[in-house]
């Protein structure tokens, strides 16, 4: 993964500016919930936070590919129809000791298939990533877990109230 004032690792691309390309699904199942992933910092599981899938565009491949792509090596989820791009959200964090600045597109994909397997983890995932979990709303709503996008219960409320937005929705950026 590339940060902003290091080189990028073979295999993965940054736009202007050193920013991480990154497209994130926003995975729905036939009722409607959210699959969130349960990542951790890899040396301290108690720093632990719940994120959608996703990862770094790498090569020539589209941010459609990319999305598609991450989502069948953290989940095995293949059987998707992926939609429009709900959201775009530029933030900055430390992970793995170092800091990760990304430019992140939020595709709507639905699927039927709720069964997963994390089978093509790289290796700091291996260490990072806990498991998945599908989320209602309401459970989104009450939970006292950190989520990102922080603001992902509103922003799933208002996706399945309206329908995804005619056009991307800009998010505040997010530092961390």
């Amino acid at each position: 993964m590339a940060d902003s004032t290091g080189p990028t690792p073979a295999g993965e691309d940054t736009c202007r500016g050193g920013l991480r390309r990154v497209a994130r699904v926003v995975l729905l199942d036939p009722r409607d919930r959210i699959l969130l992933l349960h990542g951790h910092e890899p040396d301290d599981p108690a720093d632990d936070w719940w994120f959608t899938p996703g990862g770094g565009v790498e090569g020539d491949e589209t941010r459609e590919e990319a999305a598609l792509r991450e989502l069948a090596e953290e989940t095995g989820v293949t059987d998707v129809r992926l939609g429009p791009v709900l959201w775009r959200r530029r933030c900055s964090f430390p992970f793995a000791g170092r800091r990760w600045d990304q430019d992140e597109w939020y595709y709507l994909a639905r699927t039927t298939q709720t069964a997963t397997a994390a089978l093509g983890l790289t290796e700091l995932e291996r260490r990072s990533v806990a498991g998945a979990r599908w989320w209602t709303c309401q459970e989104l709503t009450r939970s006292h877990e950190t989520v990102y996008p922080t603001r992902l219960a509103g922003l799933l409320r208002t996706l399945l109230d309206e329908g995804p937005p005619a056009r991307p929705v800009t998010l505040d950026t997010e530092i961390v």
